[in-house]
Formats: structure tokens, C-alpha cells, sequence
């Protein structure tokens, strides 16, 4: 072989591998490209389910919020009028006997009343704070289950 044939068999092999070569980093390039998108596109899917379900458990939390400001103010105005009627019952009063009967009548009806709205508003709070945070409690499932097909 003449130098020059063997030089342009050198250059032409040079070529060949350079081709070769930069094809599959092209190729790995563009694979590692694909699954690079892929991630972001289930991340952005991701991000957007969680801010979804915050705005649930706002629209929840609201929700309930405004139901117990409800029942507070029903409670409200029964208390009133039971007032309001245990002080004609006070103005009726003909003896010191019936007065502390009624005082003690009184005194119990109050007790009871409050330990029963004091249960009923905690119950009632207890299931808005479970209600609200579900939505929540639900990603955290998906972001779990997430985490152990990756491991």
C-alpha cells in the first residue's frame, strides 16, 4: 500500500468510527432527552394534583367552617331565649324556696347544655379536621406509592 491509499484508508476509518461514535451519543442523547421530559411532564402532573387537593381541603375546611359558625350562632340564640325565659321564671318567683329550686333547676339546665354543645362543637370539629385533610391524606398515599415503585 502507498502512504497515500494508507492515509485515506486511515481518514475513511477515522470517519466510519467518528460517526459511529457521535450516532450513539446522538441516539443517548436523545433517549435521555425523552425520558428527561417524561419525568418533568409527571412532575408538573404531580405538582398539579397536589395543588388541586389543597384547594379541596380549602373548599372543605370553608365549608365546615361555615356550618360551625352556624350551629355556633343556633346555639347562640337558644341560649338567649332560655335566658331570657329563666329570667321571667326568677321574676315569678313567690318564696326564697322556689327561688333556690329554680336557681339550682338552672344551674343544671346550663350544665348540661354546655358539656352538650361543648361535645357537639368538638365532634363537629373533629370531622372537619378529618374531612379537610383527606384530600390531603390522599396525595400523601399517591406521593408514597410514587416513591416505592421508583426504590
Amino acid at each position: 500500500m502507498t502512504k497515500k491509499t494508507e492515509t485515506k484508508a486511515t481518514a475513511e476509518n477515522m470517519t466510519a468510527r467518528a460517526q459511529e461514535l457521535f450516532g450513539d451519543v446522538s441516539g443517548r442523547a436523545k433517549a435521555a432527552f425523552e425520558k428527561g421530559s417524561e419525568y418533568v411532564s409527571q412532575a408538573t402532573e404531580f405538582n398539579k394534583a397536589n395543588i388541586e387537593a389543597l384547594v379541596e381541603s380549602g373548599k372543605i375546611a370553608a365549608k365546615g367552617m361555615q356550618e360551625m359558625g352556624q350551629a355556633y350562632a343556633s346555639d347562640t340564640r337558644k341560649n338567649f331565649e332560655d335566658v331570657t325565659a329563666t329570667m321571667k321564671d326568677f321574676a315569678a318567683v313567690k318564696s326564697p324556696t322556689e327561688f333556690f329550686q329554680l336557681q339550682a333547676e338552672t344551674l343544671r339546665k346550663t350544665f348540661d347544655t354546655a358539656v352538650s354543645q361543648t361535645s357537639k362543637n368538638t365532634e363537629m370539629f373533629v370531622k372537619l379536621a378529618g374531612d379537610a385533610f383527606q384530600p390531603i391524606s390522599n396525595r400523601v398515599s399517591v406521593a408514597v406509592e410514587n416513591v416505592k415503585k421508583a426504590a
